[in-house]
């Protein structure tokens, strides 16, 4: 395939007309590319070079590449053309980061994990309840470059829903940073109620008198919970030094949306750390409920054992085939025998049941 960044001679050779973006196709990896001036976005395609010599021919506007799951050779042109620091790259390709916010030099790095909620038929029943991926993205003056690990993190919606909103694509490459991050969080928000749900009906369930949930089922889903708190627990530092200025990249205008967001996430890592806390307890619930059901599954075993031990005891006696024992000459030994027994086995059955052993 001929290298997108080629095309550029082409605009060369017509200076005197106004920039049309010659139509590119976009490679597999880059998912969209797009020219945002005035809060606006140009027509046309563009591969990620035209679009960065044109936004710093005008001296205005930003280039907003979105890409997904490149590998070290793909990435590595839009890398060098957006001076992106060597090391920041190679998380975005290798994936598997915790959420963070670093600053190279004139660029931002944010790693944000994306979390989407898998529907089962019930809790109890559930292999898997939070699929993760991540979005990490870079920031510089004018342009913002995402690069998406997983299927479930797409930000086409976002880029439309942005796309319609001229005045807060005017505050330029952070409102799209600022955008994306309240995308993410309010994921957050939508699993942790559909988590909530699955809960309240694995806590009835637990609690009802012929429960079938066991402690593995609730360790899954502890795990799952787990698995939400690692995306959203080490997200608050970033939020919060985005916020407060850490950098001149973020304006004033944007720094009090992502104080808007960083109030979310706050909201979701309380809710998260009650799951948390409510998953132990039915652990230790489930276990006390087995050891009970253990306590009385021996008190009926120790019952039985005693009642049987009656006629066992009386037959081992006259078992013993001694020549002169008591009664053995008796019309009524055996009738009595029997009899004894049985009122015997009878009453204790009876102190038994009345003491809740059967």
């Amino acid at each position: 395939m001929p290298s997108l960044s080629g095309l550029g001679g082409l605009r060369g050779r017509h200076q005197d007309r106004p920039a049309v973006p010659i139509p590119v196709p976009l490679s597999a990896y880059v998912v969209d590319c797009g020219v945002y001036v005035d809060g606006a976005r140009l027509p046309g395609r563009w591969s990620h070079t035209e679009a960065v010599k044109e936004v710093r021919k005008r001296g205005d506007g930003f280039v907003w590449i979105g890409l997904h799951e490149p590998d070290e050779e793909q990435i590595q042109g839009i890398a060098d053309t957006f001076g992106l620091h060597a090391l920041a790259v190679e998380d975005a390709v290798h994936a598997h980061q915790r959420p963070k916010l670093e600053r190279y030099d004139n660029t931002l790095f944010m790693v944000l994990k994306t979390v989407r909620y898998v529907q089962n038929a019930s809790p109890d029943t559930a292999n898997e309840i939070v699929e993760s991926g991540e979005i990490m993205v870079f920031l510089g003056r004018d342009f913002v470059v995402t690069v998406r690990h997983g299927n479930h993190s797409g930000l086409a919606a976002v880029r439309r829903d942005l796309e319609a909103d001229v005045e807060r694509l005017r505050l330029g490459p952070a409102a799209v940073l600022h955008t994306i991050a309240d995308h993410v969080v309010d994921n957050y928000l939508d699993v942790t109620d559909h988590i909530e749900d699955d809960l309240d009906q694995m806590e009835t369930l637990v609690f009802a008198p012929r429960s079938g949930v066991s402690a593995d089922q609730i360790y899954l889903m502890k795990r799952e919970v787990l698995e939400l708190r690692r995306a959203v627990m080490p997200l608050a530092v970033p939020l919060r030094r985005l916020a407060e200025g850490y950098t001149p990249l973020i304006p004033e205008q944007v720094r009090s949306y992502f104080r808007d967001v960083d109030d979310h996430l706050t909201e979701v890592s309380e809710r998260v750390t009650n799951f948390d806390e409510l998953l132990t307890t039915l652990v230790d619930a489930v276990l006390a409920k087995i050891t009970l059901q253990q306590n009385s599954d021996m008190r009926k075993i120790s019952a039985w054992v005693a009642i049987i031990s009656v006629p066992t005891m009386v037959v081992g006696v006259y078992g013993m085939n001694f020549e002169h024992m008591p009664e053995l000459k008796w019309k009524f030994g055996y009738p009595v025998v029997i009899a004894v027994i049985l009122v015997s086995c009878l009453t204790l059955y009876r102190i038994f049941r009345r003491n809740r052993w059967l």
